[in-house]
């Protein structure tokens, strides 16, 4: 594998990754309190120590609203009637972060079995 070639997989593997977990992160901070999208974002950022910085939050949100995970609402900010839209979880979101966070201990526990000989 050329040098160029093992980059792009890098990156894409990391892309991927981040992608596949991006709706359960969302949702274990939305567990906490709602949040709007910059929140959240920042949130991201900061727990991960800038390893997520993710910008297409939405189309995330979108898809927890559609499968009944998220609630979006709006909230005034300011005396000029400037509102913001929160994002809070459900109650089918939050008894679907149980099932997500139990497969994802089950799966990380299953590739760390089967890559534990890389690391030794």
């Amino acid at each position: 594998m050329g040098r160029k070639a093992g980059k792009e997989l890098e990156h894409s593997f990391e892309e991927h990754f981040k992608r596949a977990l991006s709706p359960l992160l969302t949702l274990v901070l939305l567990n906490e309190k709602p949040m709007y999208v910059y929140k959240l974002s920042q949130e991201l950022e900061k727990r991960s120590n800038s390893t997520y910085k993710m910008s297409f939050l939405y189309p995330v949100l979108y898809r927890l609203q559609e499968q009944g995970y998220v609630e979006e609402y709006s909230q005034e900010i300011t005396e000029g009637h400037r509102t913001r839209n929160y994002y809070m979880i459900t109650d089918e979101g939050k008894k679907y972060l149980r099932f997500m966070v139990d497969k994802y201990h089950s799966l990380v526990g299953a590739v760390d079995e089967i890559i534990k000989i890389v690391r030794e």
